[in-house]
Order: C-alpha cells, then sequence, then structure tokens
C-alpha cells in the first residue's frame, strides 16, 4: 500500500509467513473476514503459496502483502486506480511489472522483491460465494489465486490469455481442495 492508502491502524495484522524466504504479510482490516473464514490468515498464506508454485515464480525473498478489507476501502481503491466507482472482489496493486512466464529476478544482496499486494473486500466476496453455493473460504482462496496471479502479470483481457490464467488457477486450487471453478458445469461466482 502507499502512503495515499487509508491508515492501518485499525486492522488486525497477522503474522507475517515465511515460507522458504517468502514473505506473506497479511493485514486483517474487516473483522467480518474472521467471522466468515475460519483461520483467515492461513487460507490467504496458501493460497498466495499455491499461486506462485503454479506460475513456478516461488523466488527467495519475495514478498506479498493481503489486506483483507472493506467494500468502501475497494470503492475507493478501484476508483483510483481504474476510474471505476463501485466496490469489486480483489484488486491486485502491484509493485512490479512483470509479463507472464517471466522470471523474476532473485533480489539483489538479499534484499526482498516486493511484488505488490492484494486487497480483498468483505461483502463482495462473502455475498458471491454465497449467491454460488460455495463456501466462502474456497471463494476467498481463489480470489487470492487470481490476485497473485495478476502480481505476476497474468491477465484475462482476451482469450487466449484468460485460458492461461485459468489453467494456473485451476492447478492452484487443486492443491488447496478447492473445486475447480472454471471447469465446464461449474458456475462461476
Amino acid at each position: 500500500m502507499t502512503d495515499d492508502d487509508p491508515p492501518r491502524s485499525p486492522a488486525r495484522r497477522g503474522p507475517a509467513a515465511t515460507v522458504d524466504a517468502l514473505t506473506v504479510d497479511i493485514v486483517v482490516v474487516s473483522p467480518a473476514w474472521r467471522q466468515a473464514v475460519d483461520r483467515v490468515e492461513d487460507s490467504c498464506r496458501a493460497a498466495a503459496l499455491a499461486a506462485l508454485d503454479a506460475a513456478d515464480q516461488a523466488v527467495p525473498g519475495l514478498e506479498i502483502g493481503i489486506r483483507l478489507s472493506a467494500d468502501d476501502e475497494l470503492r475507493d481503491l478501484n476508483r483510483r486506480t481504474r476510474g471505476r466507482d463501485a466496490p469489486t472482489n480483489v484488486l491486485a496493486l502491484a509493485l512490479t511489472d512483470y509479463r507472464p512466464g517471466e522470471r523474476l529476478p532473485a533480489p539483489p544482496g538479499g534484499a526482498p522483491l516486493a511484488l505488490g499486494d492484494v486487497v480483498l473486500a468483505d461483502g463482495v466476496v462473502i455475498a458471491e460465494a454465497r449467491r454460488a453455493g460455495k463456501p466462502v473460504a474456497d471463494h476467498l482462496r481463489h480470489l487470492v489465486v487470481h490476485g497473485v496471479l495478476h502480481l505476476l502479470g497474468h491477465d484475462h483481457q482476451n482469450d487466449a490469455e484468460a485460458r492461461v490464467m485459468e489453467g494456473l488457477e485451476s492447478v492452484a486450487l487443486a492443491t488447496l481442495g478447492v473445486a475447480d471453478p472454471h471447469a465446464p458445469n461449474r458456475v462461476s461466482g
């Protein structure tokens, strides 16, 4: 997050997880996340790492931020970053400019490589999961994977890009035991 972003003081910060020198820093701003998902930090951490593994980008020294926020913050971020005055389920705020498949560099001199932040809206995500009849935790994991893949430069602006991104999402979610949201008979939320 940048200095212009809302302060983190009301947030409850979970411990940063370092797995194989990858750091996933999770900030829980909205208490609705803890009510909707048991062990929400663990779900996010596992999803972020699964996305990096699926994309073969688990680089030592890599840092990712995950911010579990509320609809009003996502609406503000969406307006400022994309010109859309409405909340959205997830935003990926990349601090780097990588193209899909491009290898992330090892950070110089052991310095961390901050990839960016994935920010999620509580009300939008919870409502989407309920409408789709799936567990909120599964939908959250899907959106964290989706956001991390965006940080890695993946997108879904055309059919070819979407196929690649959805394929990586399916691989990552399978490792987490989450039903494939892109399966032919699956309704997407």
